[in-house]
């Protein structure tokens, strides 16, 4: 599911990607509903290859909204982001990733991920972590008997 929703620098909120053209890609804003181009000279991310710093290795932004959801029960975040302080901000984080690279997460890249979290909530995009070792097993057992006959 994060692999279509897209941020988009230089405009607000999140999009969903609805189809592609030569040069451009067609949106829908989360928010809005409405459709727009994106071109390709914008700077355009999926959410699912964006990944958290960690002092081990990076964790998949899925991973880090799906401990999110867990910790509030599948609600928003009930920090407000507009007046908390760095130190509540980072404290947050610590409960959802304790492991997470104090000096390269800002206190920014915080108030966006709840952010996202919260629109995301908002508009019914909860689908943070995909299946895949549910689904890969038979599939992978399906080649391995092809393979063998």
């Amino acid at each position: 599911m994060l692999k279509t929703i897209l941020s988009i620098s230089g405009k607000p909120g999140l999009y969903k990607l609805v189809s592609q053209a030569k040069n451009m890609l067609i949106v829908e804003s989360l928010q809005t509903g409405k459709r727009q181009p994106a071109y390709a000279h914008e700077k355009i991310i999926s959410l699912g290859d964006i990944a958290i710093f960690t002092d081990e290795d990076d964790v998949p932004l899925g991973e880090v909204l799906e401990s999110i959801k867990k910790k509030e029960n599948g609600g928003k975040v009930s920090l407000d982001i507009k007046k908390a302080d760095s130190e509540a901000l980072r404290a947050y984080l610590a409960d959802v990733l304790p492991n997470f690279d104090r000096e390269r997460v800002y206190v920014t890249d915080i108030k966006k991920l709840i952010s996202w979290y919260n629109l995301l909530v908002e508009t019914g995009n909860t689908d943070f972590v995909e299946e895949k070792k549910a689904e890969a097993e038979p599939e992978k057992e399906a080649a391995e008997g092809a393979e063998t006959k």
